[in-house]
């Protein structure tokens, strides 16, 4: 393996003080609700931050895969924003500095990557590593995000893990560093948000906010959050007068809002997802309605947050 070291350039302006978290969100295989590009977009707009390394895009990106964003600009083009990876060290509402890890997901090298983070980590010294992640899942938004905790931290996981499957999914460029530095004894931490599945394709203000929770959790951050929950109370408001106005839609959510009300009781229900059955409302099912609805409500149609 070449060096891992040369996936990234440091910023040699920037002394790391040791002893400090890392919290890490990267966009790619799935982002439900786009609960990893809120919370990260938000972070890197609201908090005062400085780069200390970038990431080489073009070792580890597929741009035809992912093509970046150009501006024409009526006869010429203009405002390229080359893909970004990077890791900043970012002060919180209180002024308590942490590293922050976002960007793309790398497409490619992943073990060198990883080594690369692996290596980061020691050089730095961070005392823990929380990263966030969001699937879709049938459950109602009437209810809180759950989530399912991965990682070494006992305490954050009987907290905090609503759902512990035994299950094998399709990995991510972080579940690699995690496992790697479980294997470590590092302390790390995986949450992964369990979002609405009807919502999944929506940005879902409440997403972030369950996210920058979960991170403070982990890391004891403080992070500003009221326009994010003021987002998500309006398109929250929006959905449910949807809900309301469609009697087939309503009866779908409802049923989602007893399956989970029961497995959060403790029943026999093996999992959020499915009663004894099998049966359950599906993304397609509630997303038709959802189009039905809009669709006869077309002059309100961009005051949608599902954009019907």
């Amino acid at each position: 393996m070449r060096d891992p070291r040369s996936l990234y350039e440091l910023n040699p302006d920037v002394v790391v003080p040791p002893g400090l978290p890392l919290v890490a969100g990267l966009t790619g295989f799935a982002d439900a609700g786009a609960a990893v590009a809120q919370t990260t977009e938000y972070l890197l707009s609201t908090l005062e931050s400085t780069v200390v390394a970038t990431f080489d895009a073009d070792e580890l990106l597929d741009y035809r895969a992912r093509r970046p964003i150009i501006l024409f600009a009526g006869d010429h083009l203009a405002d390229y924003r080359p893909p970004r990876l990077s890791l900043d060290l970012a002060r919180d509402e209180l002024g308590q500095p942490f590293l922050l890890l976002t960007g793309y997901e790398p497409d490619f090298q992943w073990e060198r990557f990883g080594s690369a983070m692996l290596g980061l980590i020691d050089d730095l010294g961070v005392s823990s590593t929380t990263w966030i992640n969001s699937i879709p899942m049938p459950v109602p938004h009437t209810r809180p995000i759950g989530m399912t905790v991965s990682g070494n931290r006992a305490d954050l996981i009987d907290a905090m893990s609503i759902w512990r499957p035994t299950t094998r999914v399709p990995s991510n460029a972080l579940h690699l560093v995690e496992y790697r530095l479980h294997e470590q004894g590092h302390p790390t931490t995986g949450f992964v948000l369990l979002i609405p599945h009807y919502l999944s394709d929506t940005e879902y203000p409440l997403a972030a906010v369950a996210a920058l929770e979960a991170i403070s959790a982990s890391t004891g951050r403080i992070f500003p959050t009221d326009s994010l929950r003021e987002q998500g109370r309006e398109f929250v408001a929006r959905i449910d007068e949807q809900v309301a106005e469609s009697g087939e839609l309503g009866k779908l959510v409802g049923t989602l809002e007893e399956r989970h009300d029961s497995y959060m009781k403790g029943t026999t229900l093996r999992s959020p997802l499915t009663d004894e059955a099998g049966e359950l409302p599906s993304a397609d099912e509630i997303a038709a309605e959802l189009e039905k609805f809009l669709a006869s409500r077309r002059t309100r149609d961009d005051e949608s947050p599902l954009g019907g």
